[in-house]
């Protein structure tokens, strides 16, 4: 897998995913709701930690600025 997830696009899913995740332990969210916010926090913060999301590899669109060696 090549990195194509920069920095700043880290950051902004890490805080994404805790707030989503916050949402669902605090109960602030219920229902169908909850389990999409279950889904999209755990994502964000899984796709941030391994720096790879596979839409963009679909899209061939990266935000990482470090170019990978072939």
């Amino acid at each position: 897998m090549k990195k194509n997830v920069g920095n700043g696009d880290r950051f902004f899913r890490i805080m994404l995913g805790i707030i989503a995740l916050i949402l669902v332990m605090g109960n602030v969210v219920e229902g169908p709701l909850m389990w999409i916010a279950l889904v999209v926090g755990i994502v964000m913060v899984l796709t941030s930690s391994i720096q790879f999301c596979p839409l963009y590899s679909l899209f061939g669109y990266s935000t990482c600025k470090v170019k990978n060696k072939k």
